[in-house]
């Protein structure tokens, strides 16, 4: 299921969905993004720039003789807002015009505005093809499993890893994985891996221009052909995701030496196509790494050490919580965090010391003043 949190103003201009709420105005579509936007008000900007982008193209449907010519004003339209809102000039509002001498005006400043953006974005394009799953791939001999049905299949690598393959989703791998110094997946689609550690030979997933490498955990990498973004989530362990573009990186893979973003538990990583940008947080919904019964009846606190409490939701969730501990040593807490999700245990937390907290990159930063 797409996540349009995650959504730039690209990636809402590519997006099927998007399009035909705008071009079709549908009552399902109109009301879904009518209520979305209620819940997410800190997007309006981007769908607000997306809808201009898309509309004002066709104001001039009747002008563009091919389909080739259409995608060509969305780039030009889209690159020149990117390349504006990014600081590089003073950002300006896509204007609506009617008349043909009017477009035509407009249409030489954007192009003009864009030719620089529109030369590096031609340039993702092409290599985001040269690493797709097809490209990769073809040159090599492979078991292929492509999942056709609705549901999730279970499959067994050669070392024993699982793979629950999604619907509409292949990888390929070499037989025994060709007795190489890595095991190498390649994914289009989605899939959950589980697997079997050896350090001597590190695991690696190629989907698309991202590749993911670990020694022995659980994950799930998302990455579609014509999905805008690619996530990698972990539930246990610890995984590094690189881009396919950088060699330093991918050639340490290869000797089992670090490298690239770390994941750990409860962390993901949103790579956007369009832009070759990095995004680390954490999920939406973190797990405790064990479902432990006993665990759980202790998070119940009468006037504890802040600092103790914070140790255990870090240890129970795998989760970096970042606070002065100075400031906060005299801290106490009183509060019964049984059967609540993390960010409520968070919420109920920061209440009690009137505090605040946010996620960057990945861990959770307590912002205080001190106890009340």
């Amino acid at each position: 299921m797409k996540d349009f949190r995650r959504f730039d103003i690209a990636d809402f201009v590519e997006d099927e969905d998007f399009v035909r709420w705008v071009y079709e105005k549908k009552d399902s579509d109109i009301d879904f993004w009518e209520n979305w936007l209620i819940q997410n008000p800190g997007k309006h900007m981007a769908i607000a720039e997306a809808k201009q982008i898309l509309e004002s193209v066709r104001i001039k449907q009747d002008e563009i003789i091919s389909e080739a010519e259409k995608e060509l004003e969305i780039h030009r339209l889209l690159n020149t807002v990117l390349f504006t809102s990014r600081g590089n000039k003073p950002k300006s509002k896509i204007i609506y015009l009617s008349n043909k001498k009017s477009w035509y005006i407009a249409a030489s400043f954007l192009l003009a505005a864009a030719s620089i953006t529109f030369f590096f974005g031609t340039k993702r394009v092409k290599q985001s093809e040269k690493f797709s799953y097809s490209a990769i791939t073809t040159s090599k001999h492979l078991i292929e499993n492509i999942n056709t049905t609705e549901k999730s299949i279970s499959i067994k690598l050669p070392d024993e890893s699982i793979v629950e393959l999604a619907s509409n989703s292949r990888i390929a791998y070499a037989n025994n994985f060709d007795s190489t110094d890595t095991r190498d997946v390649y994914l289009s689609g989605e899939a959950f891996f589980k697997v079997t550690k050896n350090p001597a030979r590190p695991f690696r997933v190629f989907a698309n221009e991202i590749v993911t490498k670990v020694l022995g955990t659980s994950f799930i990498v998302r990455s579609f052909e014509k999905d805008s973004i690619i996530q990698v989530k972990v539930r246990t362990g610890k995984v590094s995701v690189f881009s396919q573009s950088d060699e330093k990186t991918k050639r340490a893979s290869v000797l089992g030496q670090s490298g690239g973003i770390i994941l750990t538990p409860n962390q993901e990583i949103v790579y956007k196509r369009m832009s070759q940008h990095f995004e680390k947080n954490l999920l939406d919904n973190p797990e405790m790494l064990t479902a432990d019964a006993v665990i759980e009846k202790e998070m119940r606190y009468e006037d504890a050490n802040l600092e103790k409490v914070f140790d255990q939701l870090s240890k129970i969730y795998g989760i970096s919580i970042v606070y002065d501990i100075e400031l906060l040593k005299k801290c106490t807490v009183t509060a019964d965090l049984r059967n609540e999700p993390f960010y409520n245990k968070l919420d109920l937390i920061c209440k009690a010391i009137g505090a605040q907290y946010e996620i960057v990159d990945g861990q959770v930063i307590i912002q205080t003043n001190g106890c009340n």
